[in-house]
């Protein structure tokens, strides 16, 4: 029986928006199953009144946390703890720490050095600490299927990506690292090798819902389609057009 990942979903409601929920947790079941979903805050502020529908429909537990002091984050440091203690029951294989905010960078840190997987969630504006931190995070723009001016996401045109440095500096080394003598690389160790070197690294933040999608659009690669083995599936190999 193949074995699924058990991940604790941890959500800073003070720096997460009720509107992702949906896709959030359905993005989450493409890494393991939540086990334990809690989401923090004072829920006597008026300011978190939009969560309720969300948590009683995807049963998120909700933990409360006075703001004591105006100023100083409370719901940070309850967080952590609770992060700590669940990390100690060695139940988990992997943490999704939902938020924007710098201060969980040390406790994704952590996590890692236990041996446990971090996938983080946030905004586009969170710090890039907390963002090198994790081993994967997503930014939750992309988690949308359309974003705040009721409009597609939209994509980024080949002219632009191929003027992208750090894009096709990120790609090319990748296909370098993972391809065989003729220059030719299987996307799936492409992708895997960009993710060690950058986790916010996403296809989707490009307006494309797949790697093989994007690489196409750059045209400064050779994409080609094989058939893998003697099985009907195939998967697709990259090159770098200056290789011969």
């Amino acid at each position: 029986m193949e074995m699924t990942d058990k991940l604790a979903v941890l959500i800073d409601a003070d720096n997460a928006q009720p509107a992702i929920v949906d896709d959030l947790l359905a993005e989450i079941a493409n890494y393991g199953v939540a086990s334990v979903k809690r989401i923090y805050g004072d829920w006597t502020s008026p300011g978190l009144k939009g969560w309720k529908e969300m948590l009683l429909h995807h049963s998120i537990q909700p933990m409360q946390q006075f703001a004591y002091t105006k100023g100083k984050n409370a719901t940070d440091s309850a967080m952590i703890i609770d992060a700590m203690d669940l990390l100690y029951t060695g139940n988990f294989n992997g943490f999704c720490i939902v938020s924007s905010d710098s201060d969980f960078t040390k406790l994704a840190s952590r996590i890692r050095e236990s041996g446990l997987t971090v996938y983080g969630f946030g905004e586009q504006k969170t710090p890039s600490a907390f963002v090198s931190a994790c081993d994967k995070f997503i930014f939750t723009e992309v988690l949308r299927s359309k974003n705040d001016d009721n409009q597609p996401i939209k994509k980024i045109s080949s002219a632009e990506l191929s003027q992208d440095t750090r894009l096709i500096s990120l790609l090319r080394n990748a296909i370098e690292v993972s391809s065989d003598e003729s220059g030719w690389a299987s996307l799936g160790p492409v992708g895997s090798n960009i993710a060690k070197k950058s986790p916010e690294f996403d296809p989707r933040n490009y307006g494309y819902s797949k790697l093989g999608e994007l690489v196409k659009a750059i045209k400064l690669f050779q994409v080609e389609e094989r058939q893998v083995g003697s099985s009907n599936s195939k998967a697709l190999y990259v090159k770098d057009i200056r290789k011969k």
